[in-house]
């Protein structure tokens, strides 16, 4: 026997059970998602084959569940499988049971499961089942209700609560679309299903239609976010996952096989199909003495006038070679060399090589300190340095300064030594920063040098016509490609001057200076570059790497060189091990892609378990092949744990990147961002590189860092840092700028200004380097402030008690911490019972801050009430009067207004009545008060009017009187308004007809067809009746508590005033254009024969009716999600006028 429960245990139960941060499902979308939610639906559809679903029944008998669990179980592991999120939210339609019940009104429950990893299947199914089981007990909660509830954990771009739905149904098989389906047929049946035009309220919805042999499977999806192609994937992984699970249902949720053996062959073997020949056993140097033997006379390296040719080079390299064998110096040995940016450094690094050692760069620009932290991890026995002094006390090593042991040098041979190192041994070790703080050694093999060199004289390509400008300081990897690259290939090198390098306006003279045809640069240097005025360089191959190419720099690079070429790798993996030649058509993406990998390189995107991802879905980047470096030196704990066997090819390693990335669907690759740059803020997962990339395509904005700090409150908040052009945008601007292309989560709570980003010595930005956000950095509705004189206290106090927030400072923002309509009329009130002050309800709209309101109180003694409501008054468009609906409150408009833009005026026409006047009750009277009121604000036309429900009708009076008065109506907007029919005469608007109408509407409220039922109140008086449902209306928070009484008297005057008002209208035709917006779902009101709206636009007498559908019923429509979409049509009608 099904168990009842009062509201106040319903509500209870539900605020408990979705406590906590509520999860966000992001799945992997093919747009992105925009600021405000836009819905259109398309469908997917396909039919389980027979013996599938023989073994679907029969594990769900064995292990005594319903098929509806079972089937909820496998969308959620899916779910799980695609986001990485372990706390899984979904909509149940609960009522969908039978094909001959859907005309019943869907009863919407949340199901809530938590994925433990290495639970089984069979396991989590069972925990489903309960948990089904439970919430059906808890069900006549409404759906409506609790979205309101929890609107505050919630975001406009998201459907509240969950983004996905599931409903289950059984129907004959003769009614279902299981016919198109052969017998035996081994295959399911796909069939597009598309409904272009549809909306619908969640990211994706599934309905499984269980018919006698078969299941149907219904996928309905948002496709402003998802496409046809990810939509069929996912639908065939979801019978893959449905195989796996009959297969094996003991296997853990995250081991199940998702992928089909074709899509394994393709990610796993196809895309890494780079097998090539190349000199797998030379080393480094004999390669480049290969191309001393070619070129001998050919200029291979010039700085600052200083130059030498390819003998040259060799030769001098060749002595300092042969002195270094007589210091001990041999395979496996590391030198340090530690000399500023010169000829003689190159001539250092090929000494060396030639010598069978391995190099260790350090830059001399480096602090002191670091420099002796490296060389004391490293314990190298030999140093090349240009500044013996510095390395004085360095007893335990041999320091050599060239210049000071030149003349030794200079009596060695200058012929090549005998080979003595392989391709196996090392050729450098680079120190990288470490997450501790502490550096570590990547120690790089020939053979893997080698492998990376001359994949890239294919691909980006390089000639001995070639002219390269190295700008990277030798301590970066990527310097090998400047200093080696051209070397191999009988091109020439120019090295820059440090000073040059780093300096914009130096720089862009030198490319032209050089004749340089290749560049190579992080984004931060080409910024740099562009900040400096270059005009760009028609032969110049431009190489971008180091850090995400935004396409708002790409755009500007296209421009600027002959190509353009995105290059990604880490330091653990030789340089760069995936490139991408840069299109400006192809650039969808926030960063242009990574492209593919290079020659013997592998690429893996996996899940926390090792598994490969589906295409389009993020995981974690790991590179195999050649090109990967033997380990950390001295870290044989990390090199264990980030150089790892690769379970997809015998005998080999990959290297764990710690980059979360994704394949998109032609191969190439997507770089999203660090995943410990991946954050979490109220429940959404947060790429804080997406922020980034949007927040630098403002036109005042040139670089852009987000950063998540904890410094101004407990909760982590984002703090965005920038460089501006010569405008400087104030973080208000930039907010706003943001608002427009991002959810609100996403809003830095801080921007810093800096004249410079702090650089690494690698060209990169140094976010440790950045400074704290001063309080100048906050927007003032993120700054605490509590309040600090008594008017301002008392009105704290008010708030506290009407939003039941604790505490509230005096710059919060009234409706951005949860205040609504309601409200809103008994801040009103209650002003009105401590101050004794008569305000308007547009004073909370223009002052919605506890500083504002208390100014306000304290400088005025007598307001204006107007029934204009000014709800958006900015913008310079012809502004919009939109009339209240029945309860007489125009604050339902308020997020609609907000939807509408910035730019488009908005005003209300609020009831008279909720004051000390009495509340009109004919349509006429106060179409007329409300001309009145706007023509003393626009005394011409064309007007722009509306209303939603009873303000649809008003809005119509008005404009018959307007247009009897000669004045223009552009719009005459009907928001799923029901027609006014003149009531039977035996019919009385007495006070049991005004108390189901009551009923009706606060129940509509709530997404039901009334608050309180016949039986509840059939011994009640009139009276009685009228005081059961404000208290009801109460104990669901409808209204507030009683201690407004009089309040909520004056709100039920005039309700009851529209309702009379409505019954005494005779409607006139109405000789002009007239907009309907109609929902599409059922009208709550629609069984009572006074309301036809369903029949609005047949009996409107006008000359030309629009009909416009919108998603949700006559109540919801104007609410989140929907809103959304009213505000869209609706501002493409008022874009025509």
């Amino acid at each position: 026997m099904k168990v009842s429960f009062s509201s106040s245990e319903l509500q209870k139960y539900w605020e408990k059970y979705l406590s906590g941060e509520l999860p966000v499902l992001e799945l992997p979308t093919s747009s992105p998602r925009s600021a405000i939610k836009t819905y259109n639906c398309s469908a997917y559809t396909f039919v389980i084959n027979n013996r599938l679903t023989a073994l679907i029944k029969q594990l769900a008998n064995s292990e005594n569940v319903g098929i509806y669990p079972l089937f909820l179980a496998a969308f959620k592991v899916l779910l799980y499988r695609y986001t990485n999120e372990k706390d899984i939210l979904v909509a149940l339609l609960l009522n969908e049971q039978d094909k001959t019940e859907l005309k019943k009104k869907d009863n919407v429950v949340v199901s809530r499961d938590l994925i433990s990893e290495n639970t089984s299947f069979k396991n989590f199914l069972h925990q489903v089942s309960h948990t089904i089981l439970e919430i059906r007990e808890y069900q006549d909660y409404p759906f409506a209700l609790l979205v309101n509830k929890l609107q505050s954990k919630s975001n406009s771009s998201y459907s509240p609560i969950c983004q996905a739905s599931f409903a289950f149904v059984h129907v004959n098989r003769s009614k279902t679309a299981t016919q198109k389906q052969p017998p035996n047929c081994s295959q399911p049946i796909l069939f597009d299903g598309g409904i272009p035009q549809e909306k619908v309220e969640f990211d994706l919805s599934l309905k499984v239609i269980e018919a006698a042999d078969s299941f149907l499977c219904d996928f309905k999806y948002n496709s402003n976010l998802l496409n046809a192609a990810t939509i069929a994937q996912f639908s065939a992984h979801y019978q893959n996952l449905l195989e796996s699970i009959v297969s094996n249902p003991e296997q853990s949720v995250a081991q199940l096989p998702l992928l089909s053996e074709s899509e394994r062959e393709k990610i796993l073997v196809e895309w890494n199909a780079t097998g090539t020949d190349f000199d797998s056993t030379t080393c480094l140097h004999q390669l480049i003495e290969a191309q001393v033997e070619r070129t001998p006379d050919a200029l291979a390296v010039s700085y600052a006038g200083e130059q030498l040719t390819y003998r040259e080079l060799n030769q001098r390299a060749n002595q300092l070679a042969h002195y270094l064998q007589t210091l001990g110096v041999k395979p496996e040995v590391l030198v340090g060399i530690c000399i500023e940016r010169s000829v003689e450094m190159l001539v250092g690094l090929l000494g060396i090589l030639k010598a069978g050692a391995a190099y260790l760069p350090l830059d001399p620009g480096y602090p002191l300190e670091r420099l002796e932290l490296i060389l004391s991890d490293s314990q190298v026995p030999v140093l090349l340095s240009d500044r013996q002094k510095l390395f004085a006390h360095h007893e335990h090593r041999k320091v050599v300064c060239l210049r000071t042991h030149q003349e030794n040098i200079a009596t060695h041979s200058q012929s090549n030594p005998a080979p003595c190192a392989t391709a196996e041994n090392l050729a450098y070790v680079i120190y990288t920063s470490g997450s501790t703080g502490k550096p570590k050694g990547v120690e790089i093999t020939h053979r893997a040098v080698v492998n990376f060199l001359q994949s890239m004289q294919y691909k980006p390509g390089i000639t001995e016509s070639d002219v390269l400008l190295a700008v990277t300081t030798v301590s970066f990897d990527i310097a090998a490609l400047e200093l080696y690259l051209p070397l191999i290939t009988g091109a020439s090198v120019v090295l820059a001057q440090r000073e040059v390098a780093s300096d914009g306006r130096l720089l862009k003279e030198l490319i032209n200076t050089s004749g340089a045809t290749v560049m190579q640069a992080t984004p931060a240097s080409w910024r740099m570059l562009l900040a400096a005025g270059w005009s760009g360089s028609s032969q110049l191959k431009i190489l971008c790497g180091g850090e995400g190419l935004t396409n708002e720099l790409a755009k500007h690079l296209l421009a600027k060189g002959a190509e353009l070429w995105n290059l990604y790798g880490p330091t653990e993996t030789t340089i760069w091990s995936t490139v991408y030649k840069v299109e400006a058509e192809k650039l969808s993406h926030a960063l242009a892609p990574i492209g593919r990998p290079i020659a013997n390189t592998q690429i893996y995107i996996l899940d926390e378990h090792q598994q490969p991802v589906p295409v389009g879905v993020k995981g974690e980047l790991y590179i195999g092949g050649v090109g990967v470096a033997r380990g950390y030196l001295n870290r044989s704990e990390l090199t264990a744990q980030k150089f790892i066997t690769n379970p997809f090819l015998r005998n080999a390693r990959f290297y764990k990147t710690g980059d979360l990335a994704r394949y998109l669907d032609d191969g190439n690759i997507e770089y999203i961002s660090r995943i410990d740059n991946q954050v979490k803020i109220r429940g959404f997962r947060i790429e804080l590189g997406e922020i980034e990339n949007t927040l630098s395509a403002h036109p005042q904005v040139r670089e852009a860092v987000v950063i998540t700090s904890a410094e101004q409150s407990e909760e982590k908040q984002i703090v965005a840092y920038i460089t501006t052009n010569q405008e400087q945008p104030t973080p208000e601007i930039l907010r706003d700028f943001l608002k427009q292309k991002l959810p609100e989560y996403m809003i830095p709570v801080a921007f810093v200004r800096l004249d410079a980003l702090p650089l690494t010595d690698n060209g990169k930005v140094n976010r440790r380097a950045l400074p704290k956000p001063t309080v100048d950095s906050f927007s003032q509705q993120n700054e605490f402030v509590p309040p600090r004189n008594d008017t301002e206290r008392k009105l704290a106090k008010i708030w506290s008690e009407i939003l039941n927030i604790q505490p509230i400072g005096v710059k919060d923002n009234f409706f951005v911490i949860g205040g609504n309509s309601l409200s809103a009329i008994y801040l009103i009130a209650a002003i009105r019972q401590q101050f004794g002050k008569e305000l308007p309800l547009s004073a909370v709209l223009t002052n919605p801050t506890i500083e504002e309101f208390a100014f306000l109180i304290d400088a005025t003694d007598t307001f204006d009430h107007s029934p204009l409501i000014p709800i958006q008054p900015k913008g310079n468009k012809p502004p919009i009067f939109c009339v209240h609906p029945a309860g007489g409150n125009v604050m339902c408009y308020f997020k609609l207004a907000q939807y509408l833009g910035g730019d488009q005026p908005f005003y209300g026409l609020q009831a008279q009545g909720f004051y000390e006047e009495e509340p009109l009750t004919r349509v006429e009277d106060m179409a007329s008060l409300y001309i009145q009121a706007i023509q003393k604000f626009q005394p011409n036309g064309p007007y722009q009017i509306g209303g939603w429900s009873f303000g649809g009708v008003v809005a119509y009076e008005m404009a018959q009187q307007l247009r009897k008065q000669g004045y223009e109506v552009s719009l005459l907007a009907i928001l799923d308004s029901y027609v006014p029919i003149l009531l039977d005469k035996n019919k009385k608007i007495d006070a049991p007809y005004l108390v189901g109408a009551l009923s009706r509407y606060f129940g509509g409220m709530l997404g039901q067809d009334n608050l309180v039922t016949y039986d509840e109140m059939k011994h009640l008086s009139a009276n009685e009746q009228i005081n059961y449902i404000l208290d009801k209306a109460e104990e669901v928070k409808i209204l507030p508590p009683s201690n407004q009484s009089q309040q909520n008297r004056r709100i039920l005057d005039v309700l009851v005033g529209t309702i009379k008002a409505t019954y005494s209208y005779v409607r006139q035709p109405y000789p002009g254009k007239v907009t309907v917006f109609r929902a599409r779902e059922k009208h709550i009101m629609a069984n009572d024969p006074t309301l036809v709206w369903v029949e609005f636009f047949s009996i409107l007498d006008a000359e030309d009716i629009k009909i416009i559908d919108v998603p949700g019923n006559h109540y919801t429509f104007i609410l989140e999600p929907h809103l959304q979409v009213v505000a869209e049509r609706l501002k493409s009608c008022l874009a025509q006028f």
